[in-house]
């Protein structure tokens, strides 16, 4: 037989005085339950030094369960968390204890460590504990529920919800402040560490640093985040948490699988601008002082502050992988990347082509086609090419290029400037003039918005004409606000270009002949390639390549023949 706790209610609340609890062996014996202690502390409430600690909070809870004859008393703690939250590792241990039937009685040594969310904690003390016969007790705010109803209770709980709310603006601000002025705002990532003379310092973990530089590595080789992941998961390496555990540090992800790598913590790393000695705030930001919940903010609110500590990829680097993850290549069956991928375009419709590889053809017989055409035969044509044919052509013309750069760099270096910055210097010059008109009239708009609005105060011009101008200047000055950011993108980008081309150079000098094309070669020097129709009026099939290379530095173009790389095959 099953019986049910018997509740009496008078008027619009129950007392749990009378509530009375019947169970097979009769009424429970108070003392055989667990009197549990609970002790919480927040990274706000250690501001507060030793008299808020969880030592003196343990010391003020034992004695007062030894004063009142409490037995078996239990501490459930939760150290340097939040109140506003309930999801505390040592609170849900008692609850589940207290939903067990295990705890007779609650003690805290006020209010608010039991929690600053007003109305979960009202729940918790005048629906949940009495629902399970549990006696609650905040000692220095004088609640116990077997003695009174409490009446102040929840005004005393709304003050500790205003208190949370008040404490996370002021941290806020200083979390601002501190993120405003180009000190990191989170921890060291994987490869990093706090320097000890100054914990807002950045030093390069030279263990873990290796791991990244390698990630960085197999990414520009053309390996995507599920084959690195692979590879580093197999040769044993620990992940970020395995290896910041062994460090005796803890870096939050306690649900992480120590010894796998994933896809996610790949393509993570391989995004951090910080990994090029960047410091980067307001990443993210959370949902309110009560919902923990991280968002992440929009790009364009980050702060980026620049060379704040020693990077451990070059700029290069970081460009090329960011360039590579855009153009994701697909790996083959065998774990092969193919080196055009992402990178050969059809001449006339502009799309990418497909590379079509099978089980029954030959790496011969392997061919790029426009994918226009893939997928709709009469919107364009095949522009077939086959693999081995294009990379003969491309690996020539880049030799060709190391070549002409190792005996004619200053002869080559001027004609890159000459097609990438004074090229465009009179569409540069144009831009800057315009630039500098609009900012000079949207300050003058701001000048005429203000006297407009004196003449509306003062009775000059009615509220109707007023709000028919200033609608207008409104619209003007948002359109012209779009103007200055496009041309200011516009100028950024093509005085950039200098800088381009001594990127570019330095990438080539670390060639001195290329034997095989992989996809490193192939994105540091090339932007891409450019197939045209074949033409057959010579008599037999030719194809014009244009090889357009990084930056805009040079234009090279070469004529493919399949029938003289068929002979040239044949005779070899």
């Amino acid at each position: 037989m099953e019986y049910r706790r018997i509740v009496f209610i008078f008027g619009a609340r129950y007392n749990d005085n009378i509530a009375c609890c019947i169970c097979r062996k009769g009424r429970f014996n108070m003392t055989d339950k667990i009197t549990a202690l609970y002790c919480r502390l927040s990274q706000d409430d250690m501001l507060q030094g030793e008299s808020n600690s969880i030592t003196n909070q343990k010391a003020i809870l034992k004695k007062y369960a030894e004063d009142n004859g409490f037995s078996n008393p239990v501490f459930y703690v939760d150290d340097g968390v939040s109140g506003t939250t309930f999801e505390r590792d040592g609170f849900k241990s008692m609850m589940a204890d207290v939903v067990a039937g295990n705890v007779g009685i609650v003690i805290t040594k006020d209010l608010s460590r039991l929690g600053r969310d007003y109305l979960k904690t009202g729940e918790y003390i005048e629906i949940i504990f009495p629902d399970y016969d549990v006696r609650y007790i905040a000692i220095n705010d004088g609640v116990d529920t077997l003695k009174s109803e409490n009446e102040l209770l929840a005004f005393k709980n709304i003050f500790n919800d205003w208190y949370a709310r008040d404490t996370s603006k002021k941290i806020k601000a200083v979390f601002k402040a501190k993120g405003q002025s180009g000190k990191p705002l989170s921890l060291p990532i994987y490869g990093y560490k706090k320097s000890e003379a100054d914990k807002n310092l950045w030093l390069v973990d030279d263990e873990a640093a290796e791991v990244v530089r390698r990630i960085f590595k197999l990414c520009i080789e053309g390996y995507g985040p599920v084959q690195i992941a692979r590879i580093l998961t197999q040769e044993g390496i620990p992940t970020p948490t395995a290896y910041a555990l062994s460090q005796g540090r803890d870096n939050g992800h306690k649900n992480a699988k120590l010894h796998r790598w994933s896809e996610k913590t790949i393509s993570h790393i391989l995004d951090r601008p910080e990994y090029i000695g960047h410091t980067v705030n307001f990443r993210t930001h959370k949902k309110s002082y009560k919902n923990k919940k991280t968002v992440r903010n929009p790009q364009e609110e980050w702060l980026i502050f620049e060379n704040t500590h020693e990077p451990i990829v070059t700029q290069q680097e970081f460009d090329l992988v960011q360039e590579l993850r855009k153009n994701k290549r697909r790996p083959t069956k065998h774990e092969e990347v193919n080196p055009f991928s992402g990178m050969v375009y059809c001449a006339d419709c502009g799309k990418k082509t497909y590379l079509c590889r099978a089980t029954s053809l030959t790496t011969d017989q392997e061919h790029l086609k426009c994918s226009t055409y893939f997928s709709d035969k009469d919107a364009c044509s095949a522009h077939f090419i086959r693999t081995v044919v294009l990379n003969e052509i491309v690996l020539n013309e880049l030799n060709k290029l190391l070549a002409r750069v190792k005996e004619h760099e200053d002869e080559f270096v001027q004609a890159a400037m000459d097609n990438s910055v004074q090229k465009q210097s009179s569409k540069l010059t144009k831009a800057k003039k315009a630039l500098k008109q609009a900012e000079k009239r949207i300050i003058e708009l701001d000048r005429l918005f203000t006297r407009l609005y004196e003449d509306n105060v003062s009775g000059k011009i009615s509220d109707a004409r007023f709000a028919v101008m200033s609608a207008g200047y409104e619209d003007e000055q948002k359109k012209l606000r779009a103007t200055v950011a496009e041309l200011t993108a516009y100028i950024d980008t093509a005085e950039q270009k200098s800088a381009d081309v001594t990127a570019f150079i330095r990438a080539v000098q670390k060639y001195e002949h290329i034997t095989e094309l992989t996809p490193e070669v192939m994105h540091e020097l090339i932007e891409k390639i450019v197939i045209r129709a074949p033409d057959k009026s010579s008599g037999h099939r030719t194809q014009q390549i244009e090889i357009h290379y990084r930056f805009d530095v040079a234009i090279t173009t070469a004529v493919a023949d399949s029938m003289k790389y068929d002979k040239k095959r044949k005779a070899a």
